[in-house]
């Protein structure tokens, strides 16, 4: 499958890949007029990405044009009532009297329509988040207090002093030690709300968020209360849930938590009126049955709650509000059959799909209601700003003109379809390599994703298909059981069985395409991370069909995993104690059929991923060692669940293109460099 001289694309060299500016966010002033997005791109070395600001026309006239360039970069785009552009950057101020990690740390700064970036607010250790309010100058931020601490000047006193003591231990009485890729503790994050935000007076302290409550806060329109999501530990780790407190955003007081013990509540946003609060509520997962989320309204005067969206059998993800008063229409994405539309909710419960195709994101609307923008990503196009109406039926959105176009493709995108053994019907994308055909059919790989509970419906920077394509091979991206975006069923089929119905569902779908004329059935791999490393695993004891597998951040003895990942809680009510319900740790754990395992494996892990921990990766390695098969095992110290700093992704996709091309297509090893 090799390319015609001189017709090459971005995808054929991994620097230039890597180089491709990434838009993140999106941000309306409020008369609607300016458009900003977050871009991230390569920095003057290429060793890390930094985020700056961009004006984007939201007419789509106008090129687009930087805002700022500062080295640190600028993130978290936000207009206050005013008009003025709020971000967080950890960019020099130059203040004499600040303490040197205060002064490097995240702070907020605001940027009027002319006119420098001015501080407006900072935080010891950093701020995580921050929102405004809709028709009032009242700021809510995220950041740390250590025990002992009652405000930011206290807290300030106590980090100097353990710098001082060169002290880096932490004392934990509950709950979790770590979420993700990070530590948690010794401080817990706080939000925290100033009203009149011009830099006069101390911050008012709303309650603590937890240890591992991410910054999840809103301000009712006026700024006169804020909620914010609060991590509470169980008695035991199985009863750790997420809640929703609402807080007086001038005393700090403490008004309303929203919680119960059958549901976690998370994302709240007040509603237009200020009047109610909208959360995502969560069933909580047990043994028996999976968790879905749905949209539910919150009466702030009586905490009754009610189901917004009752029928709908799909996630609803980043939920707005009009920003009119009196407008009570929610718009809302959800993953739906390989994509991710955009549906807009009226008063009177009547939902709409407003996109054809696609998945959507940072939702923004117009201040009369009547427009959208949005981002737009696919399995072929990076995420754009796009303009949408804010009504209309399965529309095609109008592009605007930004960052990170990522020029032609190496490839086309289709669709395979089958069913399940039970008959459900199964869908899978394929990227087909330029030049695929009866006459040439391409190598296939496999590329099961994570979550489980997720779906290939967007574009992705770590796992994306098309450098593939462009060295030749076609690439399925499989939605077995278990995965979001096709109805409460989906989940229910898989649900405490991953290696069961989930690989099944996987090998039919293989088997779909390797019927296909333009695919090579004699020359496939497989490749997946977290939960698709999983099921790497799983195939690898389960059959010899494919030449060569990639497992990457995979849990392999389900056994130790569970007490070792970050939420242990979670994956406990799926399968159960270890001791106590054996019977799905036993018929759903790789470790236990390593002898079966011939097939050729890279092994990938990073020694700071906590969600699956390292010592998995490494047992895997041992073990196929042990078992003489042949195995490689490529190890980032310094990197977590995902493989984030450019050089190091660029080594991971070249390092396995050369294991797939020695294994899949019998071309000679080539080592990569630097390795």
């Amino acid at each position: 499958m090799s390319q015609t001289p001189g017709d090459t694309t971005a995808f054929h060299d991994l620097s230039s890949f890597l180089a491709i500016p990434r838009v993140n966010q999106l941000a309306l002033s409020p008369d609607g007029k300016r458009l900003v997005a977050a871009v991230a791109a390569l920095d003057s070395e290429g060793t890390q990405f930094v985020s700056g600001l961009w004006d984007i026309d939201p007419e789509a006239i106008r090129e687009p044009r930087r805002l700022t360039r500062s080295p640190k970069g600028e993130s978290a785009p936000a207009f206050g009532p005013d008009g003025t552009l709020y971000f967080l950057s950890a960019r020099q101020n130059g203040d004499p009297h600040a303490a040197k990690e205060t002064e490097e740390a995240a702070a907020i700064w605001a940027l009027p329509e002319s006119g420098e970036a001015a501080l407006t607010a900072r935080h010891p250790g950093g701020i995580a988040g921050f929102t405004l309010a809709r028709d009032h100058l009242t700021l809510a931020y995220t950041g740390g207090l250590l025990p002992g601490a009652a405000d930011a000047e206290a807290h300030a006193k106590l980090r100097a002093d353990r710098a001082d003591a060169h002290v880096t231990a932490v004392l934990y009485e509950s709950g979790l030690t770590r979420y993700w890729d990070s530590d948690l503790g010794p401080d817990e994050r706080h939000t925290f709300v100033r009203r009149g935000h011009d830099g006069h007076g101390s911050p008012v302290d709303a309650g603590g968020q937890g240890f591992v409550s991410e910054a999840e806060t809103a301000l009712s329109p006026d700024g006169t209360r804020v909620a914010h999501t609060r991590f509470v530990h169980g008695p035991v780790p199985d009863r750790n849930r997420t809640v929703v407190v609402v807080a007086d955003a001038t005393t700090g007081e403490e008004l309303r938590v929203v919680e119960d013990d059958d549901h976690v509540h998370s994302a709240p946003l007040f509603t237009s009126d200020g009047a109610g609060l909208i959360c995502t509520r969560q069933v909580r997962e047990t043994y028996e049955r999976p968790y879905r989320y749905t949209l539910v309204h919150v009466d702030l005067a009586s905490g009754e709650q009610s189901e917004l969206l009752p029928d709908f059998e799909n996630w609803p993800i980043g939920a707005v509000v009009s920003p009119r008063a009196e407008d009570a229409t929610l718009w809302f994405a959800a993953d739906e059959l390989g994509h991710s539309p955009v549906f807009r909710r009226d008063a009177d419960g009547t939902v709409t799909r407003l996109t054809a195709s696609g998945t959507y994101t940072s939702l923004c609307v117009a201040p009369d209601g009547r427009t959208l923008y949005a981002l737009r990503s696919s399995v072929a196009s990076p995420p754009t700003p796009v303009r949408l109406d804010a009504a209309a039926p399965d529309q095609e959105p109008a592009a605007l003109k930004a960052p990170g176009a990522a020029g032609r493709l190496p490839g086309t995108l289709t669709e395979v379809h089958t069913v399940g053994g039970d008959q459900f019907p199964l869908r899978s994308w394929l990227v087909l390599p330029e030049g695929a055909s009866a006459e040439r059919p391409a190598p296939l790989l496999v590329f099961p994703h994570g979550g489980p509970e997720t779906s290939w419906n967007a574009w992705t920077w770590r796992w994306n298909p098309w450098p593939f394509a462009a060295r030749g091979y076609a690439v399925l991206l499989p939605d077995p059981a278990l995965s979001a975006g096709y109805g409460p069923r989906m989940h229910e089929r898989g649900w405490g069985q991953w290696g069961g119905r989930p690989y099944d569902d996987l090998m039919r779908m293989t088997d779909a395409t390797e019927a296909r004329p333009d695919i090579d059935a004699t020359r496939t791999g497989l490749a997946g991370a977290s939960y698709g490393g999983y099921l790497a695993n799983r195939v690898a004891t389960l059959t010899d069909r494919f030449k060569a597998i990639v497992s990457h951040a995979s849990i392999w003895d389900l056994r130790s995993f569970e007490s070792d990942t970050d939420v242990p809680d979670y994956f406990r009510r799926i399968f159960g104690h270890p001791l106590t319900r054996p019977e799905r740790y036993e018929e759903n754990s790789p470790f236990l059929a390593a002898d079966r395992i011939r097939t050729p494996m890279l092994v990938v892990h990073g020694g700071k991923d906590y969600r699956v921990p390292v010592g998995q990766g490494r047992a895997l390695f041992q073990e196929l060692q042990r078992h003489e098969v042949p195995v490689k095992f490529l190890y980032f110290p310094d990197e977590g669940h995902w493989i984030l700093a450019p050089n190091h992704a660029r080594l991971w996709y070249s390092t396995l293109l050369n294991f797939l091309d020695h294994h899949v297509l019998g071309k000679e090893w080539e080592r990569p460099a630097m390795v």
